[in-house]
């Protein structure tokens, strides 16, 4: 399919909605993007299935616009359709509308128009990869991170997740350890020859339950904390006494808890029990929101002043890791991504486009 990038990005929403590319199946999509990007005069480069394209024009400051391009597997909601409501919204559905071929619809868009345009303030950058869906050594962002990390430099980046049309600024970082007791297997009638591991954890469960959650403010951005047991396993049968059991502890901690420090303050809280172990499962750094940046305030006027903290991790994390301020902007409700009802109101899509422009110029 050829990609016109100066359409109107709804169009251009359509077109990518309707390439399907669900993750390890992006080369069709990243081909498309790549000729279109091709016929700017810019930089461009492709690594796997991630397209970067640059303009180099010597401005004061750079912007760096990243979207991925894969979606979660298909559910029989390719191609989109359109749908008006009652009340006269005009929706579109299909997979990927909102996670997030639309925030990409309106970067490929922002960056076309104004790669050559006069009153562009910041030189550009777009970024479209591949493999955010799925475990994080597939992640196109991370890779470009790890040997071609140029390419994420800027003052500001900007990350295409549904936001519902606001900026929603930083996010939370998240650990998730397996923590694990072990005993002596004996059947339940004899229960003093053997040790139950399950009983092991319940003072570590004992003292998760009774923490207080944190609330931090961050450039006026406000973040939850939150430390849960999120999966718990044990039993080898009805009458017998388990030798193990095992849970997932997860933490989402603010940004202004570096991982190191995160992960102490969770082992504080889960102690030290005899025949417990830790593991650390996975580890992800928070996000500072960096709306004290100029190219920061700038975007938050451009959007009349909706902000707010964003829950949960996203790829903001790795230009912060790289002291690039960055924020989510895009349009579309999270609560439909990965849904196959998933949708977005169109006029968000325009809304969006509207304020970046507005704010590449100045």
């Amino acid at each position: 399919m050829t990609l016109d990038l100066y359409a109107d990005p709804i169009e251009l929403t359509k077109a990518l909605v309707d390439i399907p590319s669900p993750s390890h199946h992006e080369e069709a999509i990243a081909d498309a993007i790549e000729e279109a990007l091709r016929g700017l005069d810019v930089e461009v480069a492709r690594y796997g299935n991630t397209v970067c394209a640059r303009t180099n024009r010597g401005l004061d400051s750079r912007v760096v616009l990243a979207g991925h391009i894969d979606t979660v597997p298909l559910a029989e909601n390719v191609p989109h359709h359109m749908e008006t409501s009652e009340d006269g919204v005009e929706v579109m559905w299909g997979c990927g509308t909102v996670d997030m071929k639309s925030g990409m619809a309106v970067y490929l868009n922002a960056f076309a128009q104004l790669h050559e345009a006069d009153e562009l303030k910041h030189d550009l950058t777009v970024i479209a990869y591949e493999g955010e869906e799925v475990a994080t050594e597939f992640n196109g962002l991370g890779h470009l991170q790890k040997d071609h990390p140029e390419w994420l430099e800027g003052d500001f980046a900007l990350l295409g997740e549904p936001s519902g049309a606001m900026v929603e600024a930083g996010c939370q970082g998240s650990i998730r350890l397996r923590v694990t007791a072990h005993g002596t297997r004996a059947h339940s009638a004899r229960a003093w020859l053997g040790s139950n591991a399950a009983h092991k954890l319940a003072p570590i469960m004992g003292r998760i339950a009774a923490y207080e959650s944190r609330d931090v403010t961050i450039d006026g951005c406000t973040y939850r904390e939150g430390l849960n047991i999120v999966h718990l396993e044990s039993g080898v049968a009805t009458n017998t006494l388990p030798d193990e059991a095992w849970m997932f502890v997860n933490f989402r901690f603010a940004p202004d808890r570096t991982s190191d420090e995160a992960l102490e303050y969770m082992k504080s809280i889960i102690g030290e029990e005899e025949d417990v172990t830790i593991e650390i499962d996975d580890i992800a750094p928070a996000a500072q929101p960096g709306l004290g940046q100029p190219a920061a305030k700038a975007l938050i006027d451009a959007v009349g002043g909706n902000v707010r903290a964003k829950y949960g991790w996203t790829d903001v994390a790795r230009f912060s890791e790289m002291g690039t301020p960055a924020v989510n902007f895009g349009a579309g409700d999270p609560g439909f991504a990965h849904k196959k009802d998933e949708q977005v109101p169109t006029a968000q899509i325009t809304e969006v486009s509207t304020a970046l422009l507005n704010y590449l110029k100045g």
